[in-house]
């Protein structure tokens, strides 16, 4: 074989992973968090489950982009790991339109009409309303002008005159189940390589369209392919939680027992297929557009029988991988970890990206306000050694609180790297500044409880009616905290933003009242002015936290709050 064939195979299929890679992540931008909102609503059962699996794989043009999806919405508390399994399930079906779309190339010679869609995919591109569509005809052009590529140069190789390689695929037994099981396990082998069962497939399609590999050693590869298309969910999964790792290892574990059943029964469940597609597996037919029918009903047939027999195992598929992945060690809550992003990004969107950021905003604004609870416990603490503690628990929560401000926004700096779309890009504008935020009312917090501190190392104390308004101001600031938590946690079209106004007002005018009275009570000699500068302090902070907390609640509103 020429070099430059071999360069030629090589490109087509650079080629087609890449136009499948351009084409999927550009219906992603096109669909944006409409996907993420349809996998997070439309799973309330198995068979729904089912369903949205196959419509966002069959959107996307990629299982293994749906799979990491449900993985991190399984990383992310968005759907529970029974959910996922039928996702998956889903998705195994809606990945088969991939094999078909094949087929079709191979049926028809596209090479006449791609070059006039890279015309109108480069003039969409240029324009800003409709370059995602560009985008995606670029990438169906990739896909097809490389299958193009692929049968030309299969037909030019002229593989079914090769003796050498007749030879070779001739001597293995067709009709050998160990002959079965090696080429199932190549195929798994090659696809884990390559990273794409798609490019496999049209290897799988040029081969046996040549006439050098039976159609039964074909359809091993495809089985093949199915195992190996569940190493990128695992890959992804590794630095994820506990569920999300089991919600990946069910996907191997669905294709795995798959295959099994139907190496059981192999020989007569391809002539099935066969006959349902009038093709003679045993009669060493070479029509290319027969043969690719053939893989790709087979592929189909495969998956959906598939399906329908285990989607009503999904409790005890739960059951086997909850027993083959244990929960790791229980997590401190006062020890540093970010619980939804990590360094691992295979085959993971932007969009997929902001959804973790946001999870992780979730949980840092949650333990912020855990570190104020901890603030108002430490000012009614009197003993000495339990203040030192909870002292001291404050002081770290406040380095958890930096160094989470920097990982993520270093994750999301990695994020906007990528080519991403005007409404992604101002979610990561908003949450930059929200994370921002989130740090400063931890600095906030500290504050408070460094004063309480110095108050407590000195020899004056509160007054009781110092104390009652302090408590009052800490209910106020905890309710705009709370509101905040609401807000990040929720749906923002559901919340109403004036309630978190109306409570920053109240610590504004509650701030000035007690402004007005320290002068007094100073003045009148009720106090000191050392204890009543640490009072105000206090006050002060509260006020300037409340600001913060309105500063979170605008940057994920996307409004300003009108000056007053």
């Amino acid at each position: 074989m020429s070099i430059w064939i071999f360069f030629k195979i090589i490109g087509s299929l650079a080629l087609l992973i890449y136009g499948m890679k351009v084409m999927s992540e550009a219906l992603q931008k096109m669909a944006g968090s409409q996907l993420r909102h349809i996998l997070g609503t439309m799973t309330k059962n198995r068979v729904t489950g089912i369903i949205t699996g196959m419509f966002v794989t069959c959107a996307v043009q990629s299982s293994s982009a749906t799979t990491v999806m449900t993985v991190s919405f399984v990383n992310a508390g968005l759907l529970t790991l029974a959910q996922a399994i039928s996702v998956i399930m889903g998705a195994n079906i809606g990945t088969t339109l991939t094999a078909w779309i094949m087929s079709l190339g191979f049926s028809f010679n596209f090479t006449n009409v791609v070059f006039p869609a890279f015309i109108i995919a480069i003039l969409l591109i240029y324009t800003r309303r409709h370059r995602y569509l560009g985008d995606f005809l670029f990438g169906i052009a990739f896909m097809f002008f490389s299958l193009a590529m692929l049968s030309e140069t299969g037909a030019a190789m002229d593989l079914g005159h090769n003796e050498e390689l007749l030879r070779f695929f001739s001597s293995f037994d067709t009709s050998s189940y160990i002959t079965i099981v090696i080429f199932l396990l190549i195929g798994t082998l090659l696809t884990c390589i390559l990273q794409s069962s798609a490019a496999l497939m049209a290897i799988t399609m040029v081969l046996c369209s040549s006439g050098v590999l039976p159609v039964y050693l074909g359809i091993a590869l495809v089985m093949g392919e199915n195992i190996g298309t569940t190493a990128t969910a695992n890959l992804a999964a590794l630095g994820a939680n506990t569920q999300a790792r089991r919600a990946a290892l069910a996907h191997l574990v669905f294709n795995v027992f798959g295959v099994f059943w139907v190496l059981c029964c192999f020989y007569p469940f391809v002539d099935a297929v066969c006959s349902f597609v009038n093709y003679d597996p045993l009669s060493g037919s070479t029509d290319p557009v027969k043969l690719s029918v053939v893989l790709a009903a087979f592929h189909t047939s495969f998956n959906v029988c598939n399906t329908c027999i285990l989607v009503w195992f999904i409790p005890q598929i739960e059951r086997l991988v909850c027993w083959m992945i244990k929960p790791r060690g229980t997590d401190d809550e006062d020890e540093f970890r970010l619980r939804y992003i990590g360094g691992n990004a295979i085959m993971k969107t932007p969009e997929l990206s902001v959804l973790e950021a946001q999870k992780e905003i979730q949980a840092f604004a949650e333990r912020i306000q855990r570190m104020f609870g901890f603030v108002r416990e430490l000012l009614g603490t009197q003993n000495d050694a339990d203040f030192n503690k909870l002292f001291s628990r404050i002081e770290k929560y406040e380095g958890i609180s930096d160094n989470m401000e920097i990982e993520i926004a270093k994750y999301l700096d990695s994020v906007s790297d990528a080519h991403l779309s005007d409404e992604t890009k101002a979610k990561i504008r908003a949450m930059l500044r929200e994370i921002s935020e989130l740090e400063s009312i931890g600095d906030s917090c500290y504050n408070i409880a460094r004063t309480i501190n110095r108050k407590m190392a000195g020899k004056e104390d509160f007054t009781e009616r110092q104390y009652e308004h302090l408590h009052q101001m800490f209910e106020l600031t905890d309710d705009s905290l709370t509101q905040m938590n609401v807000l990040l946690t929720g749906r923002k079209d559901n919340f109403d933003v004036n309630r978190s106004f109306n409570i920053e007002n109240e610590i504004n005018n509650y701030r000035n009242q007690l402004k007005s009275q320290n002068i007094n009570d100073v003045n009148n000699h009720e106090y000191t002015y050392a204890i009543g500068t640490m009072y105000m302090d206090i006050v002060s902070e509260c006020e300037k936290l409340g600001d913060y907390v309105v500063n979170v609640v605008e940057a994920r509103m996307g409004t300003r709050q009108k000056d007053a």
